[in-house]
């Protein structure tokens, strides 16, 4: 566990971020000209407490030699260009992952692209409407759900991954499963990414199995299991908490380099662990991975907005998207694919003006 934490913040965008960047008043973000930030957040854990000191970047070199060794540092990873490693995916665009639940019991909805041709023609739809990556399930991960058998679980998306690569060779496959059998039979399908919520904690086995294929993972945080994670989930900070957890996998486990970061939005986390997160999301910019973050239709939307639910969540959905897109996040998992890209393009055409 580390002492000293840097989060890149007061964010400018388009010309005044190329401006600045010119001028060397601000530095760039994921080595991209058209967002720059010129102060940083530093906390500090201490004594089992948080602190943190926001201070502009020209007074970084007045900072106490042990801190700044430590910022200069998560600097290097904040300002550099993100690999492309992803098929058919650029870090330097926000991309969308269009989620197909081929599932009876999923949260928002389960049961409605169960048949073939309507998964298929669903995939079409996101594909059509800017998804860049379609994200393939076959068990439920809401708050209370049980396990699923993996031959069950197999008999749901087996269908769709056998066929998705005939139809679809440039678009990017992700697998949204915690079993490693399904994982390896995936990647036999084309799979390009998988996308395991436990962190791959769930199945031990995951990782050595997977240590042949030079395979994209998501590393997913989730405290507990889908059926406990919401029954009072405790942090001592949530945000370090989750940055450590990140950290300590990545120097451990994963060797490849080839990884997203995702910290779970309410996968065992309360509405206020989940609205920390959403704004302090630029501490992990400090890890150098891209970041991929899922808040549609989760229930922190109906916990804000009350009597102003809705059955798509589509606004809040949309609001925090917009929000995280602005602080540098690269890859948002959505169900209303063609609602998220048209705010993306009209948000980017006015805050790149």
């Amino acid at each position: 566990m580390r002492k000293y934490y840097t989060r890149a913040c007061n964010f400018y965008h388009g010309r005044a971020a190329k401006s600045l960047i010119k001028s060397s008043k601000a530095f760039p973000l994921n080595g991209k000209k058209d967002i720059a930030f010129d102060k940083i957040e530093i906390f500090i854990r201490e004594k089992g407490r948080v602190k943190s000191n926001l201070i502009h970047c020209k007074d970084i070199t007045k900072l106490k030699k042990n801190i700044k060794k430590v910022v200069k540092q998560d600097l290097k990873k904040i300002i550099s260009k993100r690999k492309n490693f992803l098929k058919h995916i650029n870090f330097s665009k926000p991309s969308i992952m269009g989620v197909l639940n081929l599932t009876p019991d999923s949260f928002s909805d389960g049961g409605k692209f169960n048949k073939r041709s309507k998964s298929f023609k669903h995939i079409s739809n996101m594909i059509q409407f800017g998804a860049d990556i379609i994200d393939v399930g076959g068990e439920s991960t809401r708050p209370g759900s049980k396990t699923v058998d993996p031959r069950m679980e197999w008999k749901r998306i087996e269908h769709v991954l056998k066929n998705f690569k005939k139809k679809y060779k440039k678009t990017c496959l992700s697998i949204d499963t915690r079993k490693s059998d399904l994982m390896i039979k995936g990647i036999k399908c084309g799979v390009d990414l998988i996308n395991d919520v436990s962190g791959f904690n769930y199945d031990q086995s995951s990782l050595s199995k997977l240590k042949r294929y030079d395979i994209a993972k998501v590393l997913h945080h989730m405290q507990g299991t889908p059926n406990t994670m919401q029954k009072d989930p405790k942090y001592k900070n949530v945000l370090l908490d989750i940055y450590d957890f990140f950290e300590t996998n990545i120097n451990k486990k994963f060797k490849n380099g080839k990884i997203v970061l995702d910290p779970g939005i309410g996968f065992g986390k309360t509405l206020k662990h989940n609205l920390t997160l959403i704004s302090k999301i630029s501490l992990f910019h400090s890890l150098g991975f891209p970041i991929l973050i899922g808040t549609s239709r989760k229930r922190f939307i109906n916990q804000i907005s009350g009597k102003y639910d809705s059955k798509d969540r589509t606004g809040g959905t949309l609001a925090s998207v917009l929000f995280l897109l602005s602080q540098g996040v690269q890859i948002f998992r959505v169900h209303n694919v063609n609602e998220v890209k048209q705010g993306i393009l009209v948000f980017e055409k006015i805050l790149l003006n």
